[in-house]
């Protein structure tokens, strides 16, 4: 059983600050980080082809929304569940780098590039936050010509 307040579970007290699940701090985490490990567990089950990690990874609100390079857009659940069972079979060495976070509320956002071999696109996953857990519920990635820092320098110009 959990903490005062939190749901009972498979966790594993550490203290009585924190509740550690079998590979991670989850209870005590600043929402930032809950959601840059959240952002984490994606490329892991992406790079490693886990259709169950990136099931679990999905909200179960059906007004999920994926837009994968060169596909239409997919809407709802089943369609974008499909979509990555699809991609899954076969998975890319895909790699996070340059992750940014932003929170604001029950929503966040990861903005971050994808390393395929020597390509590289531009990505956005956003999260809400259901029942205290972090769902993705949308990605999107797209080609880009370089690798840049996830954010500007204060005196680089924008346009």
């Amino acid at each position: 059983m959990g903490p005062p307040g939190m749901p009972g579970g498979p966790f594993l007290v550490a203290d009585n600050d924190s509740i550690q699940t079998a590979d991670r701090l989850v209870w005590g985490m600043s929402d930032q980080d809950a959601v840059l490990a959240a952002n984490m567990d994606f490329y892991v089950a992406f790079a490693g082809g886990d259709v169950d990690a990136m099931e679990a990874l999905w909200s179960k609100a059906d007004d999920v929304t994926c837009i994968h390079p060169g596909w239409q857009a997919l809407v709802g659940r089943d369609a974008v569940m499909e979509s990555w069972r699809a991609i899954l079979a076969s998975p890319p060495p895909v790699r996070c780098v340059g992750a940014r976070t932003f929170v604001n509320g029950t929503t966040a956002y990861v903005i971050c590039y994808e390393g395929l071999g020597d390509g590289m696109l531009v990505a956005t996953n956003i999260f809400r936050k259901e029942e205290g857990v972090w769902h993705v519920i949308h990605h999107q990635a797209g080609p880009t010509r370089t690798f840049q820092e996830a954010s500007p320098q204060r005196d680089t110009p924008l346009h």
